[in-house]
Protein backbone atom coordinates (compact mmCIF):
# COMPACT_ATOMS: atom_id res chain seq x y z
CA UNK A 1 0.00 0.00 0.00
CA UNK A 2 1.53 3.25 -0.85
CA UNK A 3 0.63 6.01 1.64
CA UNK A 4 2.37 8.45 -0.71
CA UNK A 5 -0.87 10.24 -2.05
CA UNK A 6 -2.57 10.58 1.60
CA UNK A 7 0.34 12.75 2.54
CA UNK A 8 0.26 14.64 -0.83
CA UNK A 9 -3.37 15.48 -0.75
CA UNK A 10 -3.50 16.50 2.85
CA UNK A 11 -0.10 18.52 2.08
CA UNK A 12 -1.90 19.88 -1.02
CA UNK A 13 -5.39 21.12 1.25
CA UNK A 14 -2.77 22.49 3.79
CA UNK A 15 -0.96 24.69 1.53
CA UNK A 16 -4.04 25.98 -0.36
CA UNK A 17 -6.45 26.51 2.49
CA UNK A 18 -3.20 28.04 4.53
CA UNK A 19 -2.49 31.06 1.35
CA UNK A 20 -6.45 30.77 0.95
CA UNK A 21 -7.31 31.78 4.39
CA UNK A 22 -5.15 35.19 4.12
CA UNK A 23 -6.28 35.76 -0.04
CA UNK A 24 -9.81 35.00 0.87
CA UNK A 25 -10.47 37.14 3.91
CA UNK A 26 -9.17 40.03 1.97
CA UNK A 27 -11.46 39.03 -1.33
CA UNK A 28 -14.62 38.89 0.92
CA UNK A 29 -13.79 42.17 2.49
CA UNK A 30 -13.03 43.79 -0.75
CA UNK A 31 -16.63 42.40 -1.86
CA UNK A 32 -18.00 42.82 1.23
CA UNK A 33 -18.13 46.51 1.62
CA UNK A 34 -16.59 47.78 -2.00
CA UNK A 35 -18.57 49.69 -4.33
CA UNK A 36 -16.65 49.15 -7.35
CA UNK A 37 -18.74 49.21 -10.29
CA UNK A 38 -18.14 45.73 -11.76
CA UNK A 39 -18.00 44.16 -8.51
CA UNK A 40 -20.81 41.73 -9.85
CA UNK A 41 -18.19 40.67 -12.60
CA UNK A 42 -15.90 39.63 -9.87
CA UNK A 43 -18.25 37.99 -8.05
CA UNK A 44 -19.16 36.00 -10.78
CA UNK A 45 -15.74 35.12 -11.40
CA UNK A 46 -14.49 33.48 -8.22
CA UNK A 47 -18.49 31.84 -8.39
CA UNK A 48 -17.54 30.04 -11.25
CA UNK A 49 -15.90 27.19 -9.81
CA UNK A 50 -19.12 26.06 -7.96
CA UNK A 51 -20.98 25.62 -10.89
CA UNK A 52 -18.18 24.87 -14.04
CA UNK A 53 -16.96 21.61 -14.77
CA UNK A 54 -13.26 20.80 -13.23
CA UNK A 55 -11.80 19.27 -16.44
CA UNK A 56 -12.76 22.64 -18.11
CA UNK A 57 -10.92 25.33 -15.35
CA UNK A 58 -7.86 22.58 -15.45
CA UNK A 59 -7.95 22.32 -19.30
CA UNK A 60 -7.83 26.54 -19.24
CA UNK A 61 -5.08 26.32 -16.84
CA UNK A 62 -2.94 23.72 -18.72
CA UNK A 63 -3.54 25.97 -21.57
CA UNK A 64 -2.57 29.37 -19.96
CA UNK A 65 0.82 27.56 -18.07
CA UNK A 66 2.06 25.62 -21.03
CA UNK A 67 5.29 26.75 -22.35
CA UNK A 68 4.18 26.39 -25.96
CA UNK A 69 2.03 29.59 -24.95
CA UNK A 70 2.74 33.11 -24.02
CA UNK A 71 2.32 33.11 -20.52
CA UNK A 72 3.22 29.75 -19.57
CA UNK A 73 6.56 30.68 -21.73
CA UNK A 74 6.85 33.49 -19.86
CA UNK A 75 6.43 31.88 -16.47
CA UNK A 76 9.18 29.30 -17.49
CA UNK A 77 11.69 31.58 -19.35
CA UNK A 78 11.81 34.61 -17.10
CA UNK A 79 10.56 33.56 -13.81
CA UNK A 80 12.05 29.89 -13.93
CA UNK A 81 8.65 28.49 -12.72
CA UNK A 82 6.65 25.55 -14.08
CA UNK A 83 3.32 25.04 -12.72
CA UNK A 84 2.66 22.08 -15.04
CA UNK A 85 3.02 18.72 -13.97
CA UNK A 86 4.20 20.03 -10.27
CA UNK A 87 2.79 20.19 -6.68
CA UNK A 88 3.41 24.40 -7.67
CA UNK A 89 0.72 23.92 -10.50
CA UNK A 90 -1.66 22.00 -8.10
CA UNK A 91 -1.68 24.18 -5.61
CA UNK A 92 -1.96 26.99 -7.95
CA UNK A 93 -5.34 25.41 -9.76
CA UNK A 94 -6.54 24.27 -6.19
CA UNK A 95 -6.65 27.86 -4.98
CA UNK A 96 -8.88 29.18 -7.74
CA UNK A 97 -10.73 26.12 -7.80
CA UNK A 98 -11.41 26.29 -3.79
CA UNK A 99 -11.25 30.04 -3.49
CA UNK A 100 -15.50 30.12 -3.37
CA UNK A 101 -15.28 28.19 -0.41
CA UNK A 102 -13.63 30.63 1.39
CA UNK A 103 -14.81 33.58 0.00
CA UNK A 104 -18.48 32.91 -0.03
CA UNK A 105 -19.20 32.41 3.83
CA UNK A 106 -16.71 35.00 5.44
CA UNK A 107 -18.48 37.75 2.64
CA UNK A 108 -21.79 36.97 3.33
CA UNK A 109 -20.91 37.15 7.55
CA UNK A 110 -19.07 40.36 7.08
CA UNK A 111 -22.45 41.23 5.09
CA UNK A 112 -24.32 40.46 7.34
CA UNK A 113 -22.55 42.44 10.23
CA UNK A 114 -24.34 45.49 11.80
CA UNK A 115 -23.24 48.63 10.01
CA UNK A 116 -23.04 50.21 13.52
CA UNK A 117 -19.90 47.73 14.40
CA UNK A 118 -17.71 49.76 11.80
CA UNK A 119 -19.42 53.25 12.80
CA UNK A 120 -18.64 52.97 16.10
CA UNK A 121 -15.20 51.69 15.82
CA UNK A 122 -14.16 54.49 13.62
CA UNK A 123 -15.87 57.14 16.15
CA UNK A 124 -13.85 55.33 18.44
CA UNK A 125 -10.48 56.59 16.65
CA UNK A 126 -10.31 53.00 15.43
CA UNK A 127 -8.46 52.69 11.78
CA UNK A 128 -10.13 50.71 8.91
CA UNK A 129 -7.35 48.12 9.30
CA UNK A 130 -7.43 48.22 13.09
CA UNK A 131 -11.27 47.74 13.07
CA UNK A 132 -11.12 44.86 10.40
CA UNK A 133 -8.68 42.46 12.59
CA UNK A 134 -10.12 43.82 16.05
CA UNK A 135 -13.85 44.16 15.82
CA UNK A 136 -15.27 42.20 12.77
CA UNK A 137 -13.29 39.61 12.48
CA UNK A 138 -13.84 38.28 15.91
CA UNK A 139 -17.59 38.73 14.99
CA UNK A 140 -17.82 36.33 12.17
CA UNK A 141 -15.53 33.14 13.49
CA UNK A 142 -17.89 30.65 13.06
CA UNK A 143 -17.97 32.02 9.20
CA UNK A 144 -14.27 31.75 8.75
CA UNK A 145 -14.14 28.25 10.46
CA UNK A 146 -16.38 27.34 7.77
CA UNK A 147 -14.34 28.82 5.21
CA UNK A 148 -11.48 26.81 6.20
CA UNK A 149 -13.42 23.53 6.46
CA UNK A 150 -14.81 23.65 2.97
CA UNK A 151 -11.78 24.93 1.47
CA UNK A 152 -9.40 21.83 2.94
CA UNK A 153 -12.20 19.01 2.34
CA UNK A 154 -13.03 20.32 -0.85
CA UNK A 155 -8.98 20.22 -1.95
CA UNK A 156 -9.30 16.87 -0.58
CA UNK A 157 -11.45 15.50 -2.90
CA UNK A 158 -10.44 17.46 -5.94
CA UNK A 159 -10.02 15.39 -9.94
CA UNK A 160 -10.54 16.87 -12.39
CA UNK A 161 -8.77 19.97 -12.40
CA UNK A 162 -5.78 18.10 -10.71
CA UNK A 163 -5.43 15.30 -13.11
CA UNK A 164 -5.75 18.33 -15.81
CA UNK A 165 -3.18 20.22 -14.26
CA UNK A 166 -0.59 17.47 -12.54
CA UNK A 167 -1.37 14.30 -14.18
CA UNK A 168 -0.14 11.22 -12.28
CA UNK A 169 3.65 11.29 -11.16
CA UNK A 170 4.04 9.76 -7.80
CA UNK A 171 5.27 11.61 -4.78
CA UNK A 172 4.44 14.90 -6.76
CA UNK A 173 1.10 14.94 -8.77
CA UNK A 174 -0.41 11.40 -7.62
CA UNK A 175 -2.73 12.68 -4.83
CA UNK A 176 -5.49 10.25 -3.11
CA UNK A 177 -8.54 10.97 -5.95
CA UNK A 178 -6.14 9.93 -8.69
CA UNK A 179 -4.96 7.09 -7.25
CA UNK A 180 -8.25 5.55 -6.49
CA UNK A 181 -9.43 6.05 -10.61
CA UNK A 182 -5.67 4.33 -11.26
CA UNK A 183 -6.95 1.61 -9.69
CA UNK A 184 -10.10 1.06 -10.42
CA UNK A 185 -8.93 1.35 -14.08
CA UNK A 186 -6.63 -1.55 -13.24
CA UNK A 187 -9.88 -3.15 -11.00
CA UNK A 188 -7.78 -3.38 -8.07
CA UNK A 189 -11.11 -2.91 -6.18
CA UNK A 190 -9.82 -3.88 -3.06
CA UNK A 191 -6.90 -0.87 -2.96
CA UNK A 192 -9.30 1.49 -4.38
CA UNK A 193 -11.97 0.87 -1.09
CA UNK A 194 -8.80 0.76 0.73
CA UNK A 195 -7.92 4.67 -0.33
CA UNK A 196 -11.86 5.79 -0.73
CA UNK A 197 -12.37 4.40 3.10
CA UNK A 198 -9.73 6.05 4.87
CA UNK A 199 -9.95 9.21 2.65
CA UNK A 200 -14.04 8.85 4.09
CA UNK A 201 -13.33 8.29 7.14
CA UNK A 202 -11.06 10.91 7.59
CA UNK A 203 -13.68 13.68 5.99
CA UNK A 204 -16.43 12.71 8.29
CA UNK A 205 -14.18 13.18 11.05
CA UNK A 206 -13.30 16.42 10.15
CA UNK A 207 -16.96 17.70 9.22
CA UNK A 208 -18.14 16.10 12.58
CA UNK A 209 -15.65 17.66 15.02
CA UNK A 210 -16.71 21.16 13.08
CA UNK A 211 -20.46 20.47 13.69
CA UNK A 212 -19.96 19.84 17.05
CA UNK A 213 -17.75 22.70 17.98
CA UNK A 214 -19.53 25.14 15.77
CA UNK A 215 -23.23 24.14 16.96
CA UNK A 216 -24.67 24.95 14.07
CA UNK A 217 -24.98 24.10 10.08
CA UNK A 218 -22.29 24.41 7.93
CA UNK A 219 -23.60 26.46 4.98
CA UNK A 220 -22.53 25.68 1.13
CA UNK A 221 -22.03 29.51 0.40
CA UNK A 222 -24.82 32.40 1.07
CA UNK A 223 -27.47 32.53 -1.94
CA UNK A 224 -28.53 35.78 -0.39
CA UNK A 225 -27.70 38.88 0.68
CA UNK A 226 -28.46 41.57 3.29
CA UNK A 227 -28.69 45.28 1.62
Amino acid sequence: MDWGPFYLTFKLALVTTLILLVVGVAIANWLAFSRFKFKSVAETLITMPLVLPPSVLGFYLLVAFGPQYAFGKFLIETLHVNLVFTFSGLVVASILYSLPFMVQPIQSALQNLPATLRETSYTLGKSKLETFFRVLLPNIKPSILTGIVLSFTHTIGEFGVVLMIGGSIPDQTKVVSIAIYEEVEALNYDTAHFYAFILFAITFSILLLVYSLNKKPITFFATAKSK
